[in-house]
């Protein structure tokens, strides 16, 4: 796995062995941030369920300000931090060894509004709906807040807007999908 652009295009990152993560495949990442670049500049990026950071790190070095990392595995989180480290991002990082809800908590009141949030969860255990649940009521995003949630392609998300958020866009690949979403504003 590597960064594919920006400040630190083509370094390799590490991963964690064996198949605690998934870490997003170069093709698929590339095609998100083809998507989502033009709001990357000087913008706060959240990722959540990190896995080995790459997806948060890509979108550092593709021009946000501030990365938030919230993963729950402290072994998965050190391999965060090494790649901080290794792309000279870290300055503009926070890791936060947690699981996400708890993650999420600990930022309100803290200053921090997302402009995007990505979270890639385990599949098939709902950790995005319970996540979702937390943000209809958080002040970590506003109005245009893009919240990506890369999911199996069997994944339901028909709830959404019962929670108060509208599918923005949803793109397919082979084995997963990216669901963009907003939150329904007036």
């Amino acid at each position: 796995m590597r960064v594919i652009a920006g400040s630190a295009r083509r370094l390799q990152l590490k991963t964690l062995e064996g198949l605690e993560t998934r870490p997003t495949t170069d093709r698929i990442k590339e095609t998100l941030f083809n998507m989502i670049n033009q709001r990357l500049t000087r913008s706060q990026f959240l990722d959540c369920f990190s896995g080995s950071g790459g997806i948060g790190i890509e979108a550092l070095s593709r021009g946000a300000a501030r990365g938030v990392f919230i993963e729950k595995n402290p072994k998965a989180a050190e391999c965060i931090r090494e790649n901080l480290r290794t792309t000279h991002l870290e300055e503009a990082a926070l890791v936060m060894v947690c699981d996400v809800v708890t993650g999420l908590k600990r930022l309100e009141g803290k200053g921090y509004c997302f402009d995007t949030i990505f979270m890639d969860p385990p599949y098939g255990h709902g950790y995005e709906k319970q996540v979702l649940e937390y943000l209809q009521i958080s002040q970590l995003l506003h109005e245009e807040t893009l919240i990506i949630v890369e999911a199996s392609l069997e994944t339901d998300v028909s709830y959404v807007q019962s929670l108060g958020f509208e599918i923005h866009r949803e793109k397919e690949y082979k084995t997963n999908k990216h669901v963009f979403l907003k939150k329904i504003t007036g």
